[in-house]
């Protein structure tokens, strides 16, 4: 979203959409993999002055070699934004982008498991890079620093040092194995057939029911999972899939048992959401508006939160709690 324009129209989705002209490249229809053919293709023709890896919704490793060839060949810079697998790459969990990437993004609080920030990485060379981006940062677009944020950020900087934090990046991938196995061996359909990272892409459509029903109704089954986009899709309004992420119970300490579980749980989803949408019909308004008084959503919800409480969350203990129930 952060680069793209709305489809079929030339409505501008973010800010970065107003002021930069940008063109998707695409996975292969069939294996869901990075086209790198159709990229080299598109590059050509297109001339970019920035190629961009990395991304929020791709369950495989990356290969950077593959596009720092494209950009070379093309005489273009190479940036990488790894905001949501940072904290594989920092402990060599997956693929490392400095090797071949001019400039490389994160934000801090998604896998790398910090405070809400960012960080931006750079070549030192003679192409400058090191003045244009902090003058770029202020007073291009930013006014006091977050002295605050900057210290949470370096605290969770040297936690990542760490052997329990390289141990956290493995359960990660094994977890997220384990669920995408799960989910397999109930017949659903996965992007690119399963996942090396830390999520996993739901294709929902075999299912029968969309993203956003998916979404809303394990919303209120005190499930979090996001709708999304998955290939063939036209809309990123209404898509037909769902992404589903590892990292925030691994840190909860669920194991890949565990995840067989958690499993079991997005399948009642799809049944529900499936026998509600016979009663509710087709809109989203009216299948909204059904959640709420259906007996085994209810029932789901009361499910996961007992499963759910069996686990510590990080900081402190459930069993001290003054309010346990939810």
């Amino acid at each position: 979203l952060a680069y793209s324009k709305a489809e079929n129209t030339r409505k501008a989705v973010s800010a970065t959409s107003v002021y930069f002209e940008s063109l998707p490249y695409r996975v292969h229809p069939e294996t869901g993999l990075i086209d790198f053919d159709k990229l080299a293709e598109s590059a050509g023709l297109f001339k970019p002055a920035l190629i961009v890896c990395g991304g929020s919704a791709y369950p495989r490793d990356w290969d950077y070699s593959a596009f720092r060839k494209i950009a070379d060949d093309n005489g273009t810079l190479l940036m990488c934004d790894m905001a949501h697998y940072s904290g594989l790459v920092a402990t060599k969990e997956h693929n490392d982008p400095f090797e071949f990437c001019d400039i490389v993004t994160t934000t801090t609080h998604k896998s790398l498991r910090g405070p809400r920030a960012g960080m931006i990485f750079y070549r030192k060379d003679a192409r400058n890079f090191e003045v244009k981006i902090n003058q770029a940062v202020f007073p291009g677009l930013q006014g006091g620093p977050h002295e605050h944020q900057i210290a949470a950020i370096a605290t969770q900087l040297k936690e990542v040092q760490t052997p329990e934090f390289k141990q956290y990046a493995i359960q990660v991938k094994a977890n997220c194995r384990a669920l995408a196995k799960a989910l397999t061996d109930k017949g659903y359909v996965l992007a690119t057939g399963g996942t090396d990272n830390h999520l996993l892409l739901w294709d929902l459509r075999p299912a029968g029911i969309t993203g956003a029903k998916m979404e809303k109704l394990c919303d209120v089954a005190s499930i979090t999972l996001n709708k999304n986009s998955v290939l063939g899709d036209r809309s990123a309004i209404s898509p037909g899939g769902v992404r589903v992420g590892t990292p925030a119970l691994t840190s909860r300490g669920l194991t890949e048992s565990d995840f067989v579980h958690v499993a079991e749980f997005l399948h009642r989803a799809v049944q529900l959401a499936l026998e509600i949408q016979v009663t509710s019909g087709k809109k989203i308004s009216d299948f909204n508006a059904a959640l709420a008084s259906h007996a085994g959503v209810k029932q789901l919800r009361d499910d996961v939160n007992t499963f759910a409480t069996q686990f510590n969350m990080p900081g402190f203990d459930v069993a001290t709690m003054r309010h346990k129930e939810l």
